[in-house]
């Protein structure tokens, strides 16, 4: 029985299921995003054969109030927890994340050795200097958060359905899970497709570099010239779909055998 959604959802922000063949993909969104800006991508693997997950993670799709109790704990539970039930029903699990959802995908890489391949998106693990004292000094004046992160899009017209309103507590927690990260980054050893975009004003396009060199598996680099951070929504959208539907194909080649 799967959880009641929430009155007040976003519209397009559901997560999202697809019962396919003996390969399955969790996909993951990001910071203050939701479902939607993964579903393109989503659909695009289902269209390929896969089983896939694409969950709603605590605190998100909904009123930016609701996600100022979360944390990263409670998104990676949530993550570990969608994966798990996929690895339960599928032979080969590939995992699948932008931003945040891109240090998740690391993360359960990380904890994971199984999981056939990682692709991680424009995902961010580490922290910008100066960023975590700046977070702290707004929350020291009582504000609980300061303008959006979403919709970092070229196309024109094409907007995200993410929060107006970034929530600095959680924020901090990201920050905290990606200097642990730092740490875990040589632990992964699946084969891992990393996702770039060249002109990305939310996540410093250095944080691919550092996850490509650190990561102990083989890597495979795909950058995005025409597209902002939310690349699964931009210009490059098809690129990114086509070559992370080849990239688990690939690594899933023994599924169903």
């Amino acid at each position: 029985m799967t959880d009641p959604l929430p009155a007040d959802l976003i519209p397009g922000a559901e997560p999202w299921s697809h019962a396919g063949g003996p390969a399955g993909a969790l996909v993951l969104h990001g910071f203050t995003g939701n479902p939607g800006s993964m579903r393109g991508l989503a659909e695009a693997l289902a269209a390929a054969g896969f089983t896939v997950e694409l969950p709603l993670l605590p605190g998100h799709g909904t009123k930016v109030e609701d996600m100022i109790p979360t944390g990263f704990p409670d998104w990676l539970a949530a993550a570990e927890a969608a994966y798990q039930s996929l690895a339960a029903r599928c032979e080969q699990v590939v995992v699948v994340g932008l931003s945040m959802g891109g240090a998740l995908t690391a993360w359960l890489g990380s904890e994971h050795p199984e999981i056939a391949g990682l692709v991680c998106i424009n995902a961010v693990v580490s922290v910008p200097e100066g960023m975590r004292e700046a977070v702290t000094e707004v929350l020291a004046s009582g504000a609980d958060r300061f303008a959006g992160i979403g919709s970092d899009i070229a196309a024109p017209g094409v907007v995200e359905s993410a929060y107006a309103e970034t929530p600095l507590a959680p924020l901090l927690t990201m920050f905290d899970a990606a200097d642990n990260l730092g740490d875990r980054l040589s632990r992964i050893t699946s084969p891992l497709l990393v996702v770039t975009s060249t002109q990305d004003h939310v996540v410093p396009p250095e944080n691919s570099d550092l996850l490509a060199e650190q990561a102990s598996g083989p890597v495979e680099r795909l950058r995005c010239e025409r597209s902002f951070h939310v690349v699964t929504m931009d210009h490059d959208k098809d690129l990114v779909a086509a070559a992370t539907v080849d990239f688990a194909t690939k690594v899933t080649a023994g599924a169903g055998q």
